[in-house]
């Protein structure tokens, strides 16, 4: 039977069909549909979202060493949390099968860089394999088990955003039951102190010599000949590409299990070809090598390694050709730049800050980043989760002793909160902070799709657990001022504001709202007035001083020739932020309770 299927739905499939029993992963694009995809192969596995990647990772571990097969899944910065265990694990090795998906970014389409994690296999001194479309993301993943199990290594299966979203046919098969291993105490191999680690060491070393050897016979590195005037090595979605530039005019080594690399047959197709490409997505990583052994090819010094690759950027690169595209009429295309949603619980708050002088404000990953944007201005920082927290301390601090006078405040989601804000905040409690630190929870991880977190009550699985309560976990690690206010009643974000710039030492604002766009739960229902209502302008009392525009919602527009104020009803949720902005009282709520 064939099924049509993006690459992370393949990839589920796969490992489902592989036998695979547990499966943690921190939802981010382009890998989230990863796992919740999974979730449907419920009754064969166990699926759940961790508090962030390096747990993931640790409870992947914990299941392949009591000797099941296994998966944690990420997105590519991901595996900068969760290299920590993963180097480790390199030296140990595995018992059960593990693969660690990394889901690149080439193009940062949704992401703050664009690395390029086949490095990390070569790192890690681990095996590394890469699928170019969904059929080889379902049927690769299975041979990266036995590859696991086989050489007792971690695999890194690396996929890219384009792998991980298109869709192609796919051949479904059954489950194929794997029995887990017999546990087995192994202080020697899995206790990772330094007298252990250096005696496993000469064991990785080993375990590489034997990968190369598999690498040059395993069919996912493979030869296709053509026109032998021209040869091309290539990996992942760069040979979809490459085929499609140069057809059967091109002779075609096909890389799949791009660590250790097949250097064997690497060199006879090398010899075999009169000039040699080498076409990767994103860095020189298989250049590098090859021409380290002394084997010329042309790569980077013709195909870029910034941004996503197409085969209109090979084409002109190698053949010098051009595809003519349509013509459009500049002018007549809007900007069209992401802003927060209509409604969205975050934007008051944003709103309110925005007129706070004198303020450094470090934020976070999030959709909530998005207040950094005209015309809010509210951020002037974002560099990775969980560092809005750590990031103010420091610059707290650093103003402090230089006797420069600025309040710092820290803005982060719940769902990064729970990542890696926690640790943050013990550290401004413990080493005496003098921050703001603000948790915008909107009862859900907004950003990749609406995931279930600690705090909302769900696991991935859809069954009810424990909800962490913020505010009573915030006061536990330290912090004693502490307030919870709905972001949307801009006299309490105005009110908490005020209170903890005048407070000395560290506080914690919270601020709890559903998102707009949330599907809500029992407990939402119960919590929070959502009933319908809309907002709309009175333009009888209408200035046109355009305030209410500048707090960014989508749903208001001006006219400039009428200079009035213009409120969707289609898009308008009736948050209110616009009408408590009013100078004039001229905007007005229909619905929901007075």
């Amino acid at each position: 039977m064939k099924a049509l299927m993006t690459g992370n739905e393949a990839v589920a499939r796969g490992a489902y069909e592989a036998g695979v029993t547990v499966a943690s992963a921190y939802p981010g694009t382009p890998s989230t549909e990863i796992l919740e995809s999974m979730v449907q192969y419920k009754a064969a596995l166990h699926a759940e979202w961790a508090p962030n990647e390096k747990v993931a990772m640790e409870v992947a571990i914990g299941a392949s060493i009591a000797g099941a097969r296994t998966l944690a899944a990420m997105k590519h910065v991901g595996v900068n949390v969760a290299a920590d265990p993963l180097f480790t694990l390199g030296y140990t090795g595995v018992t059960g099968g593990f693969v660690i998906v990394s889901a690149d970014d080439p193009g940062c389409h949704s992401s703050q860089n664009e690395q390029d994690n086949r490095y990390y296999a070569k790192f890690a001194k681990i095996a590394c394999v890469e699928p170019s479309d969904s059929q080889e993301a379902k049927d690769f993943i299975k041979v990266a088990y036995n590859i696991s199990e086989t050489f007792q290594t971690p695999v890194l299966f690396r996929m890219t955003t384009r792998v991980c979203h298109s869709k192609s046919l796919v051949s479904v098969e059954d489950r194929k039951e794997v029995a887990i291993v017999p546990y087995e105490k192994k202080p020697a191999q899995f206790i990772a102190a330094p007298s252990n680690a250096r005696k496993r060491h000469p064991v990785v070393e080993d375990r590489l010599k034997a990968l190369e050897v598999y690498a040059n016979e395993t069919p996912l590195n493979k030869i296709e000949w053509g026109n032998k005037k021209i040869g091309i090595i290539t990996s992942g979605i760069a040979y979809q590409y490459a085929k499609e530039v140069f057809g059967n005019d091109a002779s075609y080594l096909k890389i799949g299990f791009s660590y250790p690399l097949p250097f064997e047959k690497i060199k006879m197709f090398a010899d075999s070809v009169e000039t040699l490409y080498v076409i990767e997505e994103l860095e020189p990583f298989i250049e590098e090598q090859i021409k380290a052994r002394g084997i010329a090819c042309i790569g980077k010094d013709k195909i870029p390694n910034i941004g996503e690759l197409n085969p209109d950027i090979i084409a002109n690169k190698l053949l010098g050709t051009t595809e003519k595209l349509l013509e459009s009429n500049d002018e007549l295309l809007a900007d069209r730049p992401p802003t927060l949603c209509a409604g969205c619980p975050h934007r008051g708050f944003y709103f309110a800050l925005s007129k706070k002088k004198n303020v450094m404000v470090t934020g976070d990953i999030g959709c909530y980043t998005l207040g950094a944007a005209e015309p809010l201005n509210a951020l002037d920082t974002c560099i990775c989760m969980g560092a809005s927290i750590s990031m103010a301390h420091g610059a707290s601090k650093a103003f402090e002793r230089n006797q420069v006078s600025k309040r710092v405040v820290s803005v982060i989601g719940d769902s990064t909160f729970f990542h890696t804000g926690i640790n943050s905040l013990i550290n401004v409690a413990y080493n005496k902070g003098n921050t703001v630190s603000v948790i915008l929870d909107n009862r859900i991880t907004g950003m990749t799709g609406h995931q279930q977190n600690p705090g909302s009550g769900y696991t991935l699985e859809g069954d009810d657990t424990p909800m962490i309560d913020i505010p009573n976990l915030v006061k536990a690690i330290g912090i004693e001022h502490v307030q919870t206010i709905n972001p949307l009643h801009l006299n309490e974000v105005d009110s908490a504001l005020e209170e903890a710039f005048t407070y000395e030492g560290p506080s914690v604002i919270i601020t709890r709202w559903p998102c707009a766009l949330k599907q809500y739960s029992k407990e939402d229902l119960k919590e929070f007035d959502l009933s319908k209502r809309m907002c709309k302008v009175n333009e009888d009392k209408c200035r046109g001083c355009q305030i209410c525009v500048k707090t960014g919602c989508p749903a208001i527009s001006f006219d400039q020739t009428a200079k009035k104020a213009s409120i969707n009803k289609y898009m308008c949720i009736g948050c209110t932020v616009c009408m408590q902005s009013c100078p004039f009282e001229a905007i007005e709520k229909v619905g929901g309770k007075a």
